[in-house]
């Protein structure tokens, strides 16, 4: 078949699953400790449903909760997606997008992901580095600048130890020297582990967060597939977090079944690791909700043979009855489709009083979902180490009246002056958001 016309039907026949399959509750529904999971409703052709990436008009930017205020820390940047914020107060940005993965472009439904992917303002090349930016003067604009690391292989997640900063690029952990005060690292990294990828790769992105005795550092390494429909041999080392000893490079699996894993943080009261994990697509707008949780020791999470506990995903050859019957349902459900991908606690923050417990959430939004999730920054309230009460939002309206998307929320971090920070890779801007003044 001719592959514009092969193009065409594929575009008539998404549209047309989207207009067929939509939303029979609303967000909130899945929203929560006890989420409502719906029967899956699997249709021919999956709801495609995608918010068109135009970046943001002069002038134009989300809005902030009550009470709290949102401006720009920097501009112009270059798909910047995860945040880190030093020591001294620098604050690094990993500005990146995939890596080359051409087995994941194989066949139709590869075809096709890629044109979603790419519409959605996910298809530019990787920058391939971490700029540093910084605010000497505490204005809330950062003046300085620099490219502090290069010629890496879309970078993400980034934690820093004594003096060594560690990079999780999208195969490999890495380490570099840091010393205080500088602006770039000139230094070649040392490997520190191999992390899953090759010419698949389909959930690349791959975190990094310490113990808080540095000993320990905890790697996030997404799925290789929606619902291992490449194979389970593709999914080896995969949805799960590593726990990789930092002398040595040891590694084991420290929790699986977690489809991907991005976001990760140590809940304050607690002491307990946390993740953000987005879950399955394709069996209807209203399934998987994804979700934040405490990451057990041991645990297995369900994907891809069950979701939210043992609710048997049937699309998955060969079952495993025996693992299903081990999995654990998650803490809190975020919504269905919202990918939400950033998380950090408020430990520190210096916004209003309903923001002094709980833990910001970046939602990348949603393509599977008829109408819309996500595409805005959440709070989720904490007592006692758990969470607590409904959402509350912190920035909105990232899709303009014609629903299309002006910015995309994905890493958040709380700054050294209290304020919190939002990576945007569509918007290509960092936003600040501060108490109001």
């Amino acid at each position: 078949m001719h592959k514009t016309r092969l193009a065409l039907l594929i575009m008539v026949a998404g549209s047309l699953a989207a207009c067929g399959e939509s939303s029979s509750l609303q967000v909130s529904d899945g929203t929560g400790p006890s989420p409502k999971l719906p029967e899956p409703n699997k249709t021919l052709i999956p709801t495609v449903n995608i918010a068109p990436a135009i970046g943001w008009p002069e002038g134009v930017k989300p809005t902030a909760a009550a009470g709290t205020q949102v401006a720009a820390f920097a501009e112009g940047l270059d798909h910047p997606r995860w945040l880190y914020v030093l020591p001294n107060g620098d604050v690094l940005v990993a500005e990146t997008n995939a890596p080359p993965k051409p087995d994941d472009a194989k066949g139709i439904r590869g075809w096709v992901m890629g044109k979603v992917m790419g519409r959605a303002g996910a298809g530019v090349p990787s920058p391939n580095r971490i700029t540093l930016l910084r605010d000497a003067d505490h204005d809330g604009v950062a003046e300085t600048r620099t490219v502090f690391l290069e010629n890496l292989n879309s970078p993400f997640g980034m934690t820093l130890v004594g003096n060594d900063l560690y990079v999780a690029d999208s195969d490999a952990l890495l380490r570099f020297p840091y010393q205080p005060g500088e602006t770039v690292i000139k230094e070649a990294g040392t490997k520190v582990v191999d992390l899953p990828g090759g010419p698949l790769n389909h959930h690349w992105t791959k975190n990094v967060v310490a113990s808080k005795d540095g000993n320990k550092l905890y790697v996030s390494v997404g799925s290789n597939s929606n619902v291992a429909e490449n194979g389970l041999e593709a999914e080896q080392g995969r949805a799960a977090i590593w726990e990789v000893d930092r002398a040595t490079g040891q590694h084991r699996i420290f929790a699986s079944g977690l489809r991907n894993p991005n976001g990760m943080a140590w809940e304050p009261q607690s002491g307990k690791l946390w993740t953000a994990v987005n879950e399955r697509d394709e069996i209807g707008s209203d399934l998987v909700p994804d979700y934040i949780t405490s990451v057990k020791d041991g645990a297995f999470y369900g994907w891809p043979f069950s979701y939210y506990g043992q609710h048997v995903d049937v699309r998955v050859t060969p079952q495993n009855p025996e693992l299903v019957a081990k999995a654990i349902a998650p803490d809190y459900a975020v919504g269905p489709h919202t990918a939400s991908l950033g998380l950090t606690f408020a430990e520190g923050n210096t916004l209003p009083a309903q923001f002094s417990n709980g833990a910001f959430i970046g939602q990348h939004g949603s393509w599977n979902r008829k109408p819309h999730s996500g595409y805005k920054v959440i709070f989720v309230p904490f007592e006692a180490g758990q969470p607590k009460g409904m959402p509350v939002d912190v920035l909105t309206n990232f899709l303009n009246s014609d629903e299309k998307a002006m910015g995309r929320p994905v890493g958040v971090v709380i700054d050294k002056q209290g304020d919190l920070l939002v990576a945007d890779d569509v918007g290509n801007k960092v936003w600040r958001v501060s108490a109001a003044k």
